[in-house]
């Protein structure tokens, strides 16, 4: 059975380390930027399957004094809303449908903001995200970037 929990010290590696597999379709993430982002966030949580590590999530309120350009640039169009920073599942535990408990879970918290908001990488195209966000319902805001990454 699948649930969130807050990282833990004996996580931090294995958070790491599937941030860095999956860098290019994140921002890159070290020790003290986890412990800076964990005291900023509303959660920072492990998916974990039966004790195993299936993967984490971090997601921002509103009024965060978080520095990423894409919270910001919602923040400057919306005055509430819950913000998904990232969230990555390990490889041994994609396709068996913890992305929709993440979100299950992220969007009931998500209903007292009245909207939850997130990025997904169009350049490079990260497909699977893109089709999982339209089968939920998620709609383009915009495209953000001039370089790359957009």
């Amino acid at each position: 059975m699948p649930l969130l929990r807050p990282v833990i010290v004996d996580d931090v590696h294995q958070v790491l380390e599937l941030n860095h597999r999956n860098v290019e379709l994140l921002a890159p993430m070290d020790a003290v930027r986890l412990s800076e982002l964990q005291v900023l966030a509303d959660r920072c949580d492990v998916v974990d399957v039966d004790g195993a590590f299936a993967g984490f999530v971090i997601t921002f309120g509103p009024g965060a004094t978080y520095d990423s350009e894409n919270y910001r640039w919602f923040a400057g169009r919306h005055d509430d809303f819950y913000y998904l920073d990232r969230i990555v599942l390990h490889e041994d535990f994609r396709r068996q449908g913890l992305g929709a408990f993440v979100y299950d879970e992220l969007e009931q918290r998500a209903r007292t903001h009245g909207r939850m908001l997130l990025e997904v990488n169009v350049e490079p195209p990260n497909e699977g995200s893109l089709a999982f966000h339209r089968n939920r319902g998620y709609e383009d805001l915009a495209i953000l970037g001039d370089g790359p990454k957009k």
